[in-house]
């Protein structure tokens, strides 16, 4: 036996030492010197406390051959597994269960696109040579180092990085934004099978000539409903972000006590492991920026400096249309568009399929775009649902864009670089330190033909479909020091004089922010303005609940249910941890929901319509009108009412809290039953999920709330999927003491000290730092030229 203790100990020891090396062997190295092929002159990085690099460099190439090279030894994998989901290549090391997601995104024709992109730069524009250094310092990291624990769990092979996948990755991004391949046929089967009284709590009228010419067979229907489903679940299979909505404000220097302009945003993106933003400040003669920068790309999406920020929100702007097309009885491969029969162009691509025979898919095109529903294979309807993407129509030199963007110290300037931001559609919020602040709606907006709701699936064989150019960029909404010394961007549809369609947020989170910000007795600093961006309250809940206090007055059954009722009817529509009305409102917006709409919609159409943006405005249109026939029982013996729903909803409300969180209604609490937890794209499987995710938290706010922490309606307990991907606050009077905070860590590697570094003080609402060089060094790293480049310079 001792003997054996002995070998026992042994082994574990041997374990413990190859397991220690093994992990010390991946983490990024953050001090020192390393030699980097391509370097004119050395690089300095300095690490401040929170593991975010302040890189220092004598030339703008070897600036971003740095970032490159410490971005990819922070987030390699995250690289990786973006550009396979824009390209459709993640079945190759995730398995088969990824092919939809393939399928989906190779039909998109996203990759085809960034061909195109790519054969328009200019090989000598700043922009590419950049993109070009860039990438050399994310390969020269990749080729000189152990691979990730990902690449060794998954088997990945390392490939080299290229300007294509930068590009894809760009259309991944625009698609993540797009609303319209759920929301489009959940509206289109309401209106087509239920009839156009069902469009009033949508606010959507009845257009005879909106209906499609050849009606829709029940097959089509089943695959639409497969599609919007599948284009729901894409992302969220992979765990990598989607992006959902925003906030920004702009303070002019009359409104703020320093009597400089303020600048505050938070981007409201899925959570996920690694986060979204990698942070790093970026120092070269004549220029600095401190940026938020997203894989693979070299040019942040947000940033901002001494004289100047900007941060960003979704414009919402419906930027796809849906097309059914009408097809030749004679010829399947035909479809009608202008009074002629088209033959469909046809494609064949093979993906890989770990542990697989690699899998044959057929794409086609119609002149209105790729057919997107042929994904689904034999589960396909007969008509060919066509897709129009503004992303895949318009020249969109967005790194060029973004490029002028991260350099963009006038209103002039940023105007400029605005205009070349096409897809997808961007609210860019911006000041500067002389007093200037702006907000542009970046998009090239289509022109439809008169009459169009492209809320609906449109008819190909008509007009309906056809565009009829791009509006001028001047014609977009946008702002300019305008009278009222503030500027706010919540998602929701702007004013405008052209027609801007889109799949836009409720007003209230906008209003909410708006109220605070239009007092004029409040001079804002980062201090109160921190209490805004973690406001939890809106008057959404109050405002769909008024119609319907009287009746849950009368369904209530006993005293405990009338109390309950009644602190319902004094609640503020706040969302507190400890707020045990958030939890009933909550749980009562979804059985009411149900109640109404199941029984038409079923457990196809259902799910995917309380996914959209759409079902938020429905829902308080639903309980002001008693005459709305969603309120009627389909297949019930007696025609019901708005009370009897009222009635069937707060019981099953009840009912189920009690049996998910306990009889006692005060134990109730929402941080009991709404958390957030950050999912890394290996933790879906256990025991992965204890090495890999991070959480889980309790977490205050919800939808459509400033601090808003969102997760799907439903019945409790609630997992938060999206929210404010970063926060940030610059005041101009002192731009070196921004404020900022990451959701998890600046670091994707796992055991890294930087990995989970801040997902405490995030959900707590706590800021750091956001420092402008010179700063203190926790640690530096030295990037020097090659023997070879050393000595011939």
């Amino acid at each position: 036996m001792k003997r054996s203790l002995t070998l026992l100990a042994v082994v574990i020891a041997v374990a413990a030492g190859t397991g220690y090396w093994y992990v010390q062997g991946k983490l990024p190295q953050r001090d020192g010197e390393v030699a980097l092929a391509g370097l004119q002159a050395p690089v300095s990085v300095r690490y401040d406390d929170r593991g975010v690099p302040h890189i220092q460099a004598r030339n703008e190439p070897d600036l971003y051959r740095a970032l490159g090279y410490v971005h990819a030894q922070d987030r390699l994998f995250q690289m990786e597994i973006m550009r396979r989901l824009a390209r459709g290549e993640l079945a190759e090391i995730l398995g088969s269960t990824l092919l939809p997601t393939d399928t989906l995104f190779r039909s998109l024709r996203i990759g085809e696109q960034a061909e195109r992109m790519l054969a328009r730069q200019d090989r000598q524009s700043p922009a590419w040579l950049a993109l070009q250094a860039y990438l050399e310092g994310v390969n020269a990291w990749q080729a000189s180092h152990p691979k990730p624990a990902e690449f060794d769990l998954l088997g990945i092979a390392p490939r080299p990085f290229t300007a294509e996948d930068t590009l894809s990755i760009a259309g991944y991004l625009a698609y993540s934004f797009a609303a319209a391949f759920r929301t489009e046929p959940a509206l289109t089967y309401i209106r087509d099978r239920l009839g156009p009284e069902y469009l009033e709590i949508f606010d959507l009228g009845w257009q005879p000539d909106g209906a499609l010419s050849t009606p829709l067979a029940d097959a089509d229907w089943r695959s639409l409903e497969h599609l919007a489903r599948l284009s729901h679940e894409a992302l969220g299979n992979a765990a990598l972000p989607q992006f959902e909505g925003s906030n920004a404000w702009a303070v002019a220097g009359s409104r703020t006590r320093s009597g400089k302009p303020l600048l505050a945003g938070d981007p409201h993106i899925s959570f996920a492991v690694p986060a979204v933003w990698y942070e790093a400040e970026l120092s070269a003669p004549g220029f600095e920026l401190y940026g938020y920068f997203q894989a693979l790309n070299p040019f942040a999406l947000l940033g901002h400096n001494r004289d100047f920020g900007w941060s960003l929100t979704m414009f919402q702007n419906d930027d796809v249309d849906l097309v059914a097309e009408q097809v030749n009885p004679q010829d399947p491969d035909q479809v009608r568009v202008d009074g002629q029969w088209r033959t469909l162009e046809k494609t064949t691509q093979r993906i890989a399929v770990k542990g697989e025979a690699p899998v044959s898919i057929t794409l086609r095109r119609s002149p209105h775009g790729p057919v997107v529903n042929e994904v689904l294979g034999e589960t396909a309807g007969p008509t060919p649902i066509a897709m129009w993407w503004a992303f895949l129509e318009t020249e969109n030199p967005i790194l060029d864009g973004f490029h002028q963007l991260n350099r963009a110290d006038t209103l002039d300037k940023m105007r400029e670089a605005a205009a070349k931001i096409q897809a997808p559609g961007l609210n860019l919020v911006w000041a500067n330190a002389q007093g200037d602040i702006g907000w542009w709606a970046a998009a090239q907006l289509p022109i439809r033909p008169d009459g169009v709701d492209p809320a609906f699936i449109l008819d190909g064989s008509s007009a309906q479909a056809d565009k009829l150019g791009f509006y001028p960029f001047s014609v977009n909404p946008q702002q300019e020091n305008p009278a009222s010394g503030y500027i706010v961007s919540a998602n929701y549809q702007p004013p405008a004089v052209i027609p801007v369609p889109g799949y836009y947020n409720l007003p209230d989170r906008g209003r909410q922010l708006d109220r605070h910000l239009a007092d004029p007795q409040v001079k804002w600093d980062t201090q109160n303005s921190q209490a805004l961006q973690l406001d939890t309250a809106t008057d959404y809940g109050p405002r769909t609940l008024a119609p319907l206090l009287g009746t849950l007055r009368t369904v209530a059954a006993n005293d405990e249910e009338r109390e309950l009722v009644e602190q319902l009817a004094a609640w503020r529509g706040d969302y507190p941890l400890d707020s045990t009305s958030a939890t009933l409102f909550n749980q009562f917006l979804y059985e009411l929901a149900f109640a109404a709409l199941h029984d038409e919609l079923g457990d196809t159409w259902f799910p995917v319509l309380i996914g959209t943006r759409a079902i938020d405005a429905a829902l308080p249109r639903l309980a002001a009108n008693p005459d709305s026939p969603w309120w009627n029982l389909r297949g019930a013996n007696e025609r019901s009412d708005r009370q009897a729903i009222v009635r069937l909803a707060w019981q099953r409300s009840l009912a189920h809290l009690r049996d998910s969180m306990g009889k006692d209604p005060t134990r109730w609490q929402w941080g009991k039953a709404h958390t957030l937890t950050h999912n890394h794209p290996l933790g879906a499987k256990k025991p992965l999920h204890l090495l890999f995710n991070v959480g889980t938290f309790a977490a205050p706010g919800t939808h459509e709330v400033p601090n808003n922490l969102s997760a799907k309606i439903g019945p409790a307990p609630w997992p938060v999927n999206y929210g404010p991907s970063t926060r940030r606050l610059i005041d101009f009077a002192d731009a070196g003491q921004a404020l900022t905070i990451n959701p998890v860590g600046q670091s994707g590697v796992p055991f890294d000290r930087h990995y989970d570094d801040q997902a405490e003080a995030y959900i707590e609402g706590r800021y750091h730092k956001a420092r402008l060089g010179p700063i203190p060094a926790h640690s530096t790293l030295r990037l020097v030229p090659t023997a070879g480049a050393a000595s011939g310079q």
